[in-house]
């Protein structure tokens, strides 16, 4: 077996590129509203730890706030907080303060909630 076999590759084919690059160009492109919608959901109260659900499916989780399909981008993202995360058992109650000892400070970083074909992952991107 060849190794380009055993990474999903046909002969002759390039390898795919990674989700997360066009992610990251997403990000880029939606961060000043981001950061906007951040402060909003802690200035109303409602979470001292924002969480943006970034996918390219169908998601129920949070509320859509950048449609991918209205904006022509590859990642749509949805708004959500640590509280719902926790509600819905995404994050066990038992590995909240944990979560919240490494959240990192929601005015530098968006923590954001990746989710790929292959599972799902928080990161953490600066704002500038």
């Amino acid at each position: 077996m060849n190794p380009e076999e055993l990474l999903g590759q046909n002969e002759g084919e390039a390898p795919k590129e990674s989700p997360l690059i066009s992610l990251k160009k997403d990000l880029e492109f939606y961060k000043e509203t981001l950061r906007e919608v951040a402060v909003e959901i802690m200035v109303e109260g409602l979470s001292a730890y924002p969480i943006f659900v970034a996918h390219q499916h169908e998601v129920a989780l949070g509320e859509m706030i950048l449609d991918s399909k209205e904006l022509g981008t590859n990642w749509s993202i949805q708004a959500s907080t640590l509280e719902e995360f926790v509600e819905k058992s995404i994050i066990q109650h038992s590995k909240q303060e944990m979560f919240i000892q490494s959240y990192k400070p929601a005015d530098e970083f968006m923590c954001v909630f990746a989710i790929v074909p292959e599972g799902a992952n928080f990161i953490y991107y600066p704002y500038k």
